[in-house]
């Protein structure tokens, strides 16, 4: 019974990483999408170096105030 168990697992493993391949072979990479854009993220930095409060950024962008506060670090203005 643990052979056969074994036997299915490796197919698993087998036909997951032949489908990563094809999947990167035709330009898809893996993770999540990032929910901002560069030009977006550079604009909620340009808004925040003038002065405006994150709290105020994070709704305009909905990203949590958090995140915004680890891309663009107190003293980085």
């Amino acid at each position: 019974m643990g052979a056969l168990a074994e036997m299915e697992r490796e197919l698993i493993v087998e036909r997951t990483k032949a489908g990563l391949e094809a999947a990167r072979a035709q330009g898809r990479i893996g993770g999540r999408r990032p929910k901002l854009s560069s030009e977006q993220w550079a604009q909620a930095g340009r808004l925040i170096a003038s002065g405006v409060p994150r709290q105020n950024v994070e709704i305009i962008y909905d990203v949590g105030v958090s995140t915004l506060y680890k891309k663009f670090p107190v003293g980085d203005k």
